[in-house]
C-alpha cells in the first residue's frame, strides 16, 4: 500500500486507486508502482473529479527530482561500519572470474554494495546506483556489489534487473566478515580505503544517489586540493 499526503488530508493508495496520465490513459497497479518507486514521478489528486479516488501521474524534472532527494534526511548509517575508519580486506572473484582484490583498489575511490536476490529494497535502489556508475565511468571509481546468492540467479535476475556493478556471488562469507545483517548495505570508501559514507536500508527514492554523489564529489574535491 502506498500513501499519498497534501496538506490538508491523506489518502491511501490500493489496486482500487485510478492512476491517470495528463492523456487520461490508464495505468494498471503493477505499472504505476513502480513508476512511484523510480522516484520520477509523484501523484496528484484529479481535481477535475470530485469524490472519487483517482489521480494523476506526473512525471517529475531531474531539477525536482534532485531538489526533493536534497530535502531528504540523509540515508540511516550501517551499525556495521565507522565514518573514518579503515575496513578490512577481500580477495575473491566477480561472476565473470575476474579477480578482486580490495587492498589493491586503494588508490581509487571504491563504492560497495551489499545485497541478495530477493531482497526488494536491494532492487529497488538498482536503478539509482547504475546512475552513479554512468556518472563515473570516467573517473577513478571502482563499484562492487557483494551478493549472497549463486551465480545462476543472479544473472536470471539481471535479464529483467539490470545492475552495473561488478558483481560478486556466493559472497555471505564476505558479509558475514563486515558484520552486515541489514540490506541493502551501501559503503564509501575513500582512496585511503577508510570509510566516508555507509549506510543501511532505502529510503525516499533518489536519496541514496544524491547522498552518495555529495560524498563520492567530496572525496575527488578533497583529492584535488591536495595534489595542487
Amino acid at each position: 500500500m502506498f500513501l499519498f499526503a497534501n496538506a490538508k488530508s491523506q489518502f491511501k493508495l490500493t489496486d482500487e486507486t485510478v492512476v491517470k496520465d495528463s492523456s487520461g490513459m490508464v495505468y494498471p497497479p503493477v505499472v504505476w508502482k513502480k513508476m512511484m518507486q523510480s522516484g520520477e514521478y509523484i501523484l496528484k489528486s484529479n481535481k477535475a473529479v470530485t469524490n472519487s479516488n483517482e489521480m494523476i501521474l506526473v512525471k517529475l524534472t531531474q531539477a525536482e527530482i534532485d531538489k526533493r532527494a536534497e530535502q531528504s534526511p540523509k540515508p540511516k548509517e550501517s551499525e556495521a561500519f565507522t565514518t573514518g575508519k579503515t575496513i578490512a580486506s577481500f580477495k575473491t572473484r566477480d561472476i565473470d572470474g575476474n579477480k578482486v582484490n580490495l587492498k589493491q583498489l586503494n588508490a581509487k575511490i571504491v563504492v560497495l554494495n551489499f545485497w541478495f536476490v530477493a531482497c526488494m529494497p536491494c532492487r529497488m535502489e538498482m536503478p539509482e546506483l547504475n546512475k552513479l556508475v554512468e556518472e563515473y565511468k570516467k573517473d577513478s571509481v571502482v563499484f562492487i556489489a557483494i551478493c549472497l546468492d549463486r551465480e545462476d540467479e543472479i544473472k536470471d535476475l539481471l535479464k529483467t534487473n539490470p545492475f552495473n556493478y561488478q558483481i560478486i556471488d556466493n559472497a555471505r562469507s564476505i558479509a558475514t566478515q563486515y558484520g552486515i545483517t541489514s540490506y541493502p548495505t551501501n559503503v564509501i570508501l575513500d582512496k585511503e580505503g577508510k570509510v566516508q559514507f555507509h549506510s543501511s536500508g532505502y529510503g525516499r527514492p533518489g536519496a541514496i544517489r544524491f547522498w552518495m554523489k555529495k560524498t563520492i564529489d567530496a572525496i575527488k574535491a578533497q583529492t584535488d586540493t591536495a595534489n595542487n
